[in-house]
């Protein structure tokens, strides 16, 4: 993780309200005395159970989350509950009568409340009545278990990790030396210079105004073929003249977002010989950049860094913001759409595209451009499991299509692609747009508003001319460019694309709504190292997924159901999808970490929400939804008791555990029933999306869509969206081919509207 800003969380935090807070972060994870229990320990495990939170620096972490990094509309609860309890009475307000003293005058402080009566406090908030305590509950508990499972020292290393069986980054890629590096990247490939090695491939096209004067930015992008001036010289906007920019750049298109759809659209455009600028968001990280380091790298590479939820934290978002967009950390599944919804979208939403013969090119083309193939030399932890427990149950199961080679073994594909092997926009689409000479990519810049003119088309709507843009420049101020463009394309992802459409004046209903989200929910089982598989396999080692089942799918009728899968969960989300019930359970948990196997169902989902802006996300579940899932997670616990699991559990707040080999069938069977019919609601089992789609749809008329067939808003000419937010529905399986797909169509349309060559 990156350092504490102490100067920001101790203008948010005084003394006393850092004392509570520690209070806080040590009843979670307090230091747990093991001599007298446990005397053969490994001396790791032992500092493991006697570190606390606060020993370790996680308090002064936590503030910076709470005070600055967390961006959600109800963040303030954890605040004003830091404040309240550092008074008595506070404390009194919200820990009732388990916080007072027998001595006079009883009421007392958070800190001053003794350490068990403290966990007895915290659980209860987890189950209350007042919801806004269980949402305190669950934000408490993620911020402070992930911060101290990431957060790392000088060496980076972390206090945890060698009890708990985590080698931390990848050790493959943390001892190759610059020069082997160099060496194989010779004898794979002459051209490529030792630059491009240790800046990435991009590095020639990357631009980056935060880390360079603004004057020698420009230059850069003169030098590649754009137009620039210091002041607007377009025609008369007060739109722009507004917004004060410090300068503008003209080009044929505009792209925002470098993920599956923005990447495409751009490579495809500067292919054709039109000259593209793509804004991104996020930054940019090259392959010899990346850290590997969880905490890291969600704090770098995702939206919100890695921690964005919904309104009432019923379900926890993850979603890349990076260059590369979530193709950059994905976990390389590369389904193309099936067919069941093909045939929905063409036949039931009348969109004639997706039952063409077009449509069925693009899927060929980008599956072809990622190396798609479904093979696999070696197989990792979660999905031996999972294939094994399947086929002792008589369940389908196959192999997933990955755009990574058989030989990819790498559990840290979430945290960046180490050796570009995984064919993400960066490695594909982008390097088109590189190669092509047309174009350059603008990291660390975010889109403010989309600019229009009134009244400029026959049919008189607004046409887009271009993006207004925020960065900070290398002083860290704040300033605004403007690009003009004869198109202009939003692939900001379904989360932050419908926020800049109606930041940018659209007001069609649909922006915002229909919001789907893949809910997903998961069980665990613990394998012990003597057991199968063998030792050296571990939770977070290996490709990342390898195996599926379709047992519950529904893929032959409805396509309404679940599949099966496994996710990656490095130590941070690991512990905060855990159920927590006692500081004990849950350090005892931890320290089974590296052989615990996670499996997961993902419902294609009914259920909608609404997007007000990137922070302010409703979700609510429909009841088919949570049938799916519970279906789902049913068989998911018969799948890794049958892989051989000796516990096995899900992740509801209660925190059930099983010991399998000494159950009986009725235990067994009764476990079974209670974990798969508990309901999803009230925050009692932590609800994740790492897919969000349909945010503005694609139809056939403005009063059920956000875009045309063609991609192209109803409201502004000009102006196209490529990104998952145009699904009309939720897909049912990973979405990166088919957003890419649907972004290559797209594009066809913008060079219709450019003039030039198409692909297809």
């Amino acid at each position: 993780m990156a350092k504490s800003n102490k100067t920001t969380y101790k203008s948010a935090f005084s003394k006393r309200d850092m004392e509570a807070l520690t209070a806080i972060c040590d009843t979670f994870l307090p230091s747990i005395d093991v001599s007298d229990h446990d005397l053969h320990l490994h001396q790791s495990v032992a500092n493991f159970y006697q570190t606390s939170a606060s020993m370790s620096e996680t308090p002064p972490r936590v503030a910076e989350f709470i005070a600055e990094k967390v961006k959600h509309p109800k963040i303030f609860l954890a605040k004003l509950a830091v404040k309240m309890l550092s008074t008595s009475i506070g404390t009194f307000i919200l820990c009732g009568r388990k916080s007072l003293s027998a001595n006079f005058p009883y009421l007392q402080r958070f800190s001053r409340v003794e350490s068990l009566k403290r966990e007895e406090i915290l659980l209860s908030w987890s189950n209350s009545c007042f919801s806004l305590l269980r949402i305190l509950f669950s934000a408490l508990k993620i911020f402070i278990l992930f911060t101290f499972f990431t957060q790392v020292d000088e060496k980076e290393n972390n206090i945890s990790w060698k009890a708990i069986g985590y080698c931390g980054p990848d050790p493959d890629f943390m001892t190759r030396k610059p020069q082997d590096q160099e060496c194989e990247q010779k004898e794979e490939n002459d051209h490529k210079s030792i630059e491009g090695d240790l800046f990435g491939p991009l590095h020639k096209g990357i631009i980056n105004f935060s880390h360079q004067p603004i004057e020698k930015s420009l230059r850069k992008l003169r030098d590649s073929g754009f137009t620039t001036f210091s002041k607007p010289y377009s025609e008369k906007n007060t739109s722009i003249e507004s917004l004060n920019p410090s300068f503008v750049v003209k080009c044929d298109a505009v792209v925002v977002g470098s993920g599956s759809g923005g990447g495409v659209v751009a490579g495809v455009l500067a292919k054709a010989g039109h000259k593209v600028l793509v804004l991104e968001k996020g930054s940019y990280l090259a392959r010899s950049n990346l850290s590997l380091l969880e905490g890291r790298a969600l704090d770098q590479m995702y939206l919100g860094n890695g921690i964005v939820a919904s309104d009432n934290m019923d379900v926890l978002f993850l979603a890349g913001s990076t260059v590369g967009g979530g193709s950059a950390v994905n976990w390389s599944a590369s389904f193309r759409t099936p067919c069941h919804v093909t045939k929905e979208w063409s036949e039931k939403y009348g969109l004639e595209l997706f039952g063409s013969k077009n449509y069925e090119n693009a899927l060929d083309v980008v599956c072809e451009k990622m190396g798609v193939q479904s093979e696999f030399d070696d197989e990792g932890f979660n999905n031996m499991v999972l294939r094994k427990g399947c086929e002792g149950l008589g369940y389908q199961v196959g192999n997933i299509p990955r755009n990574a080679p058989s030989d990819h073994y790498c559990g840290w594909c979430c945290l960046g692609c180490k050796d570009g092997r995984k064919k993400g926009t960066l490695e594909t689409w982008l390097m088109d747009l590189m190669e092509s000479k047309n174009g350059a990519i603008l990291p660390e810049c975010e889109a403010v508003k989309v600019i229009t003119t009134e009244g400029k088309t026959v049919n008189g709507r607004k046409k887009a001319t271009g993006v207004a843009f925020a960065f900070r420049n290398k002083e860290g101020d704040q300033e605004i460019g403007i690009v003009e463009a004869k198109v202009t394309v939003t692939a900001c992802g379904a989360i932050c694309t419908p926020q800049l459409l109606k930041k940018s004046g659209l007001k069609n209903k649909n922006i915002g709504e229909n919001l789907h989200v893949h809910p997903v929910v998961m069980a665990w089982g613990y394998f012990p190292e003597d057991s199968w598989p063998e030792a050296e396999k571990r939770s977070h080692k290996g490709g990342i997924m390898t195996a599926m089942s379709k047992v519950v799918s529904n893929f032959e009728t409805s396509g309404y159901g679940a599949v099966i899968q496994t996710p990656s969960l490095h130590p941070g989300l690991f512990s905060a999808v855990m159920p927590w019930i006692s500081a004990k359970d849950f350090k005892d948990r931890m320290v089974k970490y590296s052989r615990t196997a996670h499996v997961f169902a993902l419902a294609r989902d009914k259920g909608r929400g609404t997007i007000a802006s990137p922070s302010d996300i409703s979700y609510e579940l429909d009841d088919l939804d949570r049938e799916n899932l519970r279906e789902g997670i049913e068989r998911v616990l018969r799948i890794l008791a049958a892989a051989g699991a000796e516990e096995i559990g899900t992740h509801h707040r209660d925190g059930g555990v099983l010991k399998v080999k000494g159950a009986s069938r009725e235990e067994f069977e009764g476990f079974m029933k209670r974990e798969s019919t508990r309901p999803l609601r009230n925050l009692s089992t932590p609800i994740a999306s790492a897919h969000q789609m349909g945010s503005c749809r694609m139809g056939v008329d403005s009063g059920g869509s956000g875009v045309d067939p063609r991609g192209e808003t109803w409201e502004v000419e000009g102006l196209f969206v490529a990104d998952s937010s145009v699904f009309p529905t939720a897909l049912g399986v990973n979405p990166m081919v088919t957003i890419q797909a649907i972004a290559y169509c797209t594009a066809q349309s913008v060079l219709e509207v450019l003039g030039g060559k198409k692909f297809v």
